[in-house]
């Protein structure tokens, strides 16, 4: 397998030499029109593969898995021309003589490490940023959704040439040899334990990475906002994928004078989405089950755990092991110190905390990791910029969630234990680009002679003037 794995890539490497190199703008178009035109031709397959691995509904199907990547496409192919373009550059005085330029090249033979949460969307819109900057590159699709991983298989097959794009499978065996390729990018997206694995599998090769990770992120309620507004928003944005998202609001933090108000809201507006009683629950078509065992045995645990240290289910806590089915829960008496804060939850668990200034809740947000996605609920411009200016995040929405993901000109990424690196349109295509400066002089009469030795009077003045600090 090894073995394959370097000829892959060695076939890949020749192909880049030899033809890409030099290929046309058009020719890049070309591709992504004919992806576009399978995307189109098999959406059925597309719902039934991603139904089949964890009962994700067709709308949401079309919503977070399709849409978003003829999105990135359109976005590329009306795009492509500016972004490739030679940008020139100013020169100062003491080069006059010299002109330069940058050139966006492709960086040559790229890796993507896809997951499983959403197994087309993040798997295709990173070949797709890829491939728009002209390199090849190699698909490792997420193993604990066979079904997509089968389809993303038949898809490369139809539309590609396996020496441009390829798709490659297995678990973590399989990965760890494709880390030892010295590859000219890889973009990974997933937890960020296995993140920091992917970091430091590649640093003997200087491999340049983009590292789309998760992140604890919190939802902020103020007396300031609109409650009814808040809580369809977040009983949408938390529940959509069951919960299984990286820019899934991990926890609410909310003024303690509003909390009982604030969910008296959110149970009409689950109820409103979801239903009532467990069984119309559970058989609502709307709520993706938990991907697998090992999984859905974390997220009980989980909760179990929370419960012992005096967390309280006001909604939810129903399970179906042979499903894979837990359904939304809604949790009130959380405190910093419970195991549920502790880490991503990934999954339909919502836990509520409470503050009583606004200092008091910054501090518990300072007090984790850097989240990938920041919410806050308020109508007041004073605390949007307040919690703006006094956090860090990758991304930060006031008043929606999730929608951010969806905005082709924003960079979509995280920072720290977020992160690194950003994806989408124009950013996407810049992680797989080397930003080339070149630099051409004139044979004859360049200023920058006159600062060669030997130091005489004159070169002693004319370094004086050009090193002289405003």
């Amino acid at each position: 397998m090894e073995q394959d794995y370097q000829n892959i890539f060695k076939t890949q490497q020749e192909y880049f030499q030899s033809t890409l190199k030099t290929e046309r703008v058009f020719n890049r178009k070309e591709r992504l029109r004919k992806l576009k035109k399978w995307i189109k031709q098999n959406q059925n397959s597309i719902q039934e593969a991603l139904y089949n691995d964890f009962k994700k509904v067709p709308e949401e199907v079309l919503i977070s898995e399709i849409k978003p990547v003829i999105s990135e496409i359109n976005h590329a192919l009306k795009s492509l021309r500016d972004w490739t373009a030679h940008q020139k550059v100013t020169t100062p005085i003491s080069l006059i003589g010299a002109r330069a330029r940058i050139i966006p090249e492709a960086k040559g033979v790229c890796l993507v490490i896809a997951p499983w949460n959403f197994p087309f969307m993040l798997a295709v819109g990173p070949v797709i940023s890829a491939l728009a900057a002209g390199n090849t590159v190699v698909l490792k699709p997420s193993e604990m959704t066979p079904h997509t991983e089968q389809l993303l298989q038949r898809l490369f097959k139809e539309v590609f040439s396996p020496k441009l794009a390829t798709v490659v499978t297995g678990g973590v065996k399989e990965t760890q040899q494709l880390l030892e390729l010295p590859w000219n990018h890889i973009f990974f997206t997933g937890s960020p334990q296995v993140g920091k694995v992917v970091m430091r599998k590649v640093a003997s090769l200087l491999t340049s990475v983009t590292l789309e990770l998760g992140g604890r992120n919190p939802a902020i309620i103020t007396e300031k906002a609109v409650l009814t507004n808040t809580a369809k928003k977040l009983a949408w944005g938390k529940f959509f994928n069951n919960g299984q998202s990286c820019v899934s609001p991990n926890y609410i933090l909310i003024d303690k004078k509003i909390k009982e108000q604030f969910i008296r809201e959110f149970k009409f507006e689950f109820v409103e989405m979801y239903g009532n009683y467990p069984k119309e629950i559970k058989n609502n078509k709307s709520l993706t089950r938990i991907v697998n065992q090992h999984h859905y045995k974390r997220l009980t645990s989980l909760l179990d755990k929370a419960i012992e240290n005096g967390a309280k289910v006001l909604f939810g806590n129903h399970r179906d092991e042979k499903d894979n089915y837990l359904s939304p829960t809604l949790l009130d008496n959380v405190t910093p110190d419970n195991p549920i804060f502790k880490e991503e939850i990934f999954g339909p668990i919502l836990p509520i905390l409470t503050y009583e200034t606004k200092k008091d809740a910054l501090n518990i947000v300072l007090s984790t990791d850097t989240p990938l996605a920041f919410y806050v609920f308020t109508e007041s411009k004073k605390e949007q910029n307040y919690f703006l200016k006094n956090t860090r995040a990758g991304t930060t929405v006031f008043n929606d969630t999730t929608l951010q993901f969806a905005h082709p000109n924003l960079p979509f990424g995280g920072i720290g234990t977020s992160g690194i690196g950003k994806a989408h349109g124009y950013y996407g295509f810049l992680e797989f680009t080397n930003q080339r400066s070149v630099l051409k002089q004139r044979t004859w009469g360049a200023i920058s002679q006159l600062i060669y030795p030997k130091y005489n009077t004159l070169k002693k003045a004319i370094i004086k003037i050009i090193t002289w600090y405003e």
